[in-house]
């Protein structure tokens, strides 16, 4: 008999033993990683009784910094927890993967040897009945039902897990919690990739490093967080005393049409804005010496924009990357991927659309302006991709693609000495690229989750960390690497700022951290116990911090903690202020204000 040949065969039988190992295999794993979902949907790890206690008790003794270390135990243990059951789920996966893959091999050599046999002189056929068949077929069936939903808990499970300890108590009892964005469009994305259009580039040469940032660069406020995006003003005579009840220093203040999240940029005489409420989008451009509005720009008609504008959440709205300037133009990019270039007199140069970005948060990354190329980050769900576009034409000089999940961070471009460097930071590592040619010049994998600060740089290390990461400094070079590493105080929105003495790192709670940037050695850290998004901004030996309250902290950059000042604004924001000539900008509510002497 045909049936009793195939059980006698010896190579039939060891895949038959493959196929059944390679079955409870997966099975098991696929009831690990279900058991695992269920477990978490009927414990909340991160809101247990001994945390709500917890976080009562600091309701009603805010001052209790005891208490308040405690918690940020359970934090540190809870940041600990989920990295461990995302590595869980994620090797779940790759082993039930494995699993199925090593179960069709077997059924594929079992059935190839089946024929072998049946071709060699055997005539007479079995057929199998009917029960046998639908067994077969319902195990068949079920196996892959089981299968499908076990991916489904292991992707609700990463998902749920995320949602949890984004809204946990304890980050709610540091006063602590995230900007969001949401955008649920498809972009459109631009083709080129690692493409170079010569006619939009004015030099095949590496930048001259001596040249930037250039000295009109540093004698305005070109960008979030200043010239090439480091967190750094090279300003003189900044007050450290005002008040927003009785006008103290307040030299004006201006209303602003539409609602924003990004911050003032500063060029000359003027400082610009961008705001949307969804149905307008617009430019703004006031007089830095009297706060009135010189003009208002309309962002419409811009080919290839959305006929809806995506959803967003009310806490960060339409308008949170903060435009740039170069004393030419200023470029602005709106939550719809539409962007924008208008000269100094607000007449419309260009307009493109980039593509609504694919993200659960949606777009906050800044525009940068290098070399005559605006600059573009633009990591999401389904691409991710740096772009440089001709700041006089709008079109693609280059783009690189990346390799790396969604962030929300924003360029940082440095000079090193030797060159000058596009900084990005995203999940999973740290990268530099050539603005000439968009090159990827190198790459370090040490960052995970979703990433909202930018890196910051100083004396040849570059520094970036991220909330449930790592902070990270790594040394540039021939061969860049990691040189020391920390978890205590990490951000999820705030950036860091350095100089060659001093790394500052501020938390979405408030708190202040104070490195030896070469060693890592913590020199102190201070709670100021307000919740923080703006970031610092280091003014000569001076950092300036903005809490979401309006009350600036204004703290010495030295290896002590001296506290200057904490002049408060009476209003709330979430927006890093800009500084020129002796005086700040501060958007604030939907305001904008001047704080000058």
């Amino acid at each position: 008999m045909i049936k009793e040949n195939i059980h006698k065969n010896p190579k039939i039988s060891f895949w038959k033993a493959i196929l059944i190992i390679a079955g409870v295999f997966s099975f098991v794993i696929c009831i690990l990683i279900e058991a695992n979902y269920f477990q978490l949907n009927r414990v909340d790890p991160v809101n247990t009784k001994l945390i709500n206690s917890l976080v009562e008790r600091l309701n009603q003794t805010p001052n209790d910094q005891d208490l308040r270390n405690e918690i940020r135990e359970f934090d540190l243990l809870a940041r600990k927890a989920y990295f461990t059951n995302q590595w869980q789920i994620r090797f779940g996966g790759y082993l039930l993967f494995v699993g199925i893959i090593i179960m069709i091999i077997a059924k594929l050599m079992i059935d190839s040897l089946n024929k072998k046999i049946q071709q060699v002189g055997f005539q007479k056929k079995e057929k199998l009945s009917e029960t046998q068949n639908k067994a077969r077929k319902g195990i068949t069936i079920g196996g892959i039902a089981l299968v499908i939903i076990t991916l489904l808990v292991a992707f609700l499970t990463h998902k749920d897990l995320g949602n949890k300890f984004s809204q946990n108590k304890i980050s709610e009892s540091l006063n602590k919690d995230s900007t969001q964005i949401a955008s649920t469009n498809t972009p459109q994305i631009d083709s080129t990739v690692q493409s170079t259009d010569t006619s939009n580039i004015d030099t095949v040469k590496s930048l001259n490093p001596l040249d930037y940032p250039t000295t009109d660069m540093k004698n305005n406020f070109p960008s979030f967080r200043g010239a090439g995006g480091n967190g750094i003003a090279y300003q003189k005579n900044i007050p450290i005393s005002w008040d927003g009840a009785s006008r103290k220093n307040i030299k004006w203040k201006t209303k602003i049409a539409l609602p924003g999240f990004n911050s003032p940029v500063v060029w000359g005489d003027k400082v610009f804005l961008s705001g949307s409420d969804g149905a307008k989008q617009e430019v703004y451009c006031f007089d830095k010496n009297t706060g009135k509005i010189l003009w208002v720009a309309k962002v419409i008609n811009v080919p290839g924009s959305p006929a809806k504008s995506p959803k967003v959440t009310d806490d960060t709205g339409y308008s949170a990357p903060t435009v740039t300037c170069d004393g030419q133009n200023v470029y602005a990019i709106f939550a719809t991927g539409d962007i924008i270039a208008l000269d100094m007199n607000g007449k419309r140069v260009w307009a493109r659309n980039i593509g609504v970005p694919a993200n659960h948060y949606g777009h906050s990354s800044s525009l940068m302006v290098i070399d005559n190329k605006l600059i573009i980050q633009l990591d999401q769900n389904k691409s991710a991709n740096l772009y440089a576009l001709s700041t006089q034409t709008g079109k693609t000089v280059w783009s690189t693609s990346r390799k790396v999940k969604i962030s929300w961070a924003s360029p940082v471009i440095v000079n090193t000495g030797s060159r000058v460097e596009i900084l990005l930071i995203a999940e999973p590592f740290v990268a530099s690229y050539d603005p000439t040619t968009g090159k990827e010049l190198w790459k370090i994998d040490c960052t995970s989750g979703e990433v909202g600060p930018s890196v910051a740089y100083a004396n040849g290390i570059v520094f970036a960390l991220n909330e449930y990461a790592k902070l990270v400094a790594i040394q540039i070079g021939a061969k860049p690497k990691i040189i020391w590493e920390n978890n205590d105080y990490l951000s999820d929105v705030p950036s860091p700022v350095a100089t060659d003495k001093y790394l500052f790192v501020v938390t979405s709670y408030g708190e202040v951290a104070c490195y030896n940037p070469k060693t890592g050695e913590k020199y102190w850290n201070h709670d100021f116990g307000s919740p923080t998004y703006s970031s610092p901004i280091l003014v000569g030996q001076k950092v300036y911090l903005m809490d979401k309250k309006g009350t600036m902290h204004i703290f010495k950059a030295d290896k002590t903690f001296s506290l200057l000042g904490e002049p408060k604004l009476d209003e709330n924001t979430v927006c890093t202020p800009a500084f020129a000539d002796g005086r700040i900008y501060i958007r604030a509510g939907n305001n904008l204000y001047c704080i000058g002497k």
